[in-house]
């Protein structure tokens, strides 16, 4: 798998690309136009050289801050690698340059795969609700994933989305994504039921996301079966209960130890995979209004309801506008699955509160990577918000990926 290669664009943090690394295949490049992200992704290039290279040592001396930035980090692997991680907004004056880079990292290998799928808020119920379709330059980035594919010629590509692109515009946008992508040349197939779960691959979180694969016209290829795998995990129980216990505003972004052992799920994931302390532990400082209603909302949650924002005492009440939006403080199901994960975990927490009444704050970093099924030595760069945000927008991805 080696061999295969593969450009990964509108990267993120690399998560889609992790699980295509796992699986053994090779990144020729990842383009992002967020500098943080680019960042995550330099320093996880670094992870995966290092440990080919039998040199791990040097990756957990970073996450233990022995090593006192990601700059000395990086000069630990070739520079190539590093320059392979393209900070740039796909956009047509960009195109000529990112189409460069790539082909100096190319050396006269073939792309084999392209991945990757535009900023899915502009294909989001509520990110069309904000701005005319038509106007949100997001909503055409598809013609440029298309460009690369006109001009590496991959065999395949896996373009990822949220389920709102099937019914964008009553179905238009998807169907001219589908149009153009055979143009170029592709036969395309979308999943038998529209989209895939990720809480049917073993990962403790309800997400919903189109997955559209294509192959080059005559390759005679099919969209895989997947059987769903029965979840008997439990987001507390399994996935939270070694780590340190937080109170709002407490944790760390440097290295701790665990505070119990493994799981079996932490096992099976790999999401703890061998090190014997934990980075990014560290949660978000509430007001003590929230606080209360924080309470209020474990509270009910544990009786099997959800708050209705409107129907708190009216002191606690503080957005005027009480008629939508009343499920915005939402409590992680801890004993089982978590609702999706999305960006706006990083303005605030409200909508990922922990379940742990004695805690009583939202989750943290690690946590949320966690549910995103991010193994632990993953490192995501930047603040605390940054963090959030790159983990709200990442691709998660299983163990069997």
């Amino acid at each position: 798998m080696n061999s295969v290669n593969y450009i990964d664009l509108f990267a993120g943090a690399g998560g889609l690309s992790e699980g295509f690394i796992r699986a053994g295949f090779n990144p020729i490049a990842h383009v992002e136009m967020n500098k943080d992200a680019c960042d995550t992704i330099k320093t996880r290039t670094a992870y995966h050289w290092l440990k080919e290279n039998k040199k791990t040592i040097i990756y957990n001396d970073y996450l233990k801050s022995e090593i006192k930035n990601k700059e000395e980090l990086w000069s630990n692997i070739p520079e190539h690698l590093i320059n392979s991680v393209i900070n740039k907004e796909i956009s047509e004056m960009t195109l000529p340059e990112i189409f460069n880079t790539i082909d100096n990292e190319l050396n006269d290998k073939k792309v084999d795969l392209i991945i990757g799928g535009p900023p899915c808020q502009a294909y989001s119920v509520v990110g069309r609700a904000r701005k005319d379709m038509d106007s949100d330059p997001r909503n055409h980035l598809y013609k440029h994933y298309v460009k690369f594919l006109e001009k590496y010629q991959p065999k395949m590509f896996v373009f990822e989305n949220v389920p709102g692109i099937l019914s964008a515009k009553n179905g238009e946008y998807l169907a001219m994504i589908l149009t153009a992508v055979r143009n170029a040349g592709y036969e395309v197939a979308i999943p038998p039921k529209n989209y895939l779960n990720a809480k049917d691959f073993d990962v403790l979180q309800d997400r919903k996301r189109v997955i559209i694969i294509g192959w080059k016209e005559g390759l005679n290829l099919s969209y895989p079966e997947f059987e769903p795998k029965e979840q008997r995990f439990q987001i507390s129980k399994d996935l939270f209960s070694d780590l340190k216990p937080l109170k709002n505003g407490e944790g760390t972004l440097n290295a701790v130890e665990y505070a119990k052992p493994t799981t079996e799920y932490l096992k099976q994931s790999n999401i703890r995979n061998g090190l014997d302390f934990v980075t990014q532990h560290i949660s978000r400082p509430n007001n003590e209004n929230d606080l209360e209603i924080y309470q209020i909302a474990i509270e009910k949650w544990n009786n099997g309801k959800r708050l209705n924002y409107a129907e708190l005492p009216t002191r606690l009440i503080k957005h005027s506008n009480i008629d939508s939006f009343v499920n915005r403080f939402q409590v992680v199901n801890g004993k089982g699955i978590s609702h999706t994960v999305v960006a706006h975990i990083a303005m605030d927490g409200h909508y990922y509160i922990h379940p742990d009444k004695e805690q009583n704050r939202s989750i943290s970093v690690r946590e949320a990577a966690r549910i995103q099924s991010f193994p632990d030595d993953y490192f995501f760069e930047g603040s605390r918000t940054a963090a959030f945000k790159q983990i709200g927008n990442a691709v998660s991805f299983s163990n069997a990926a």
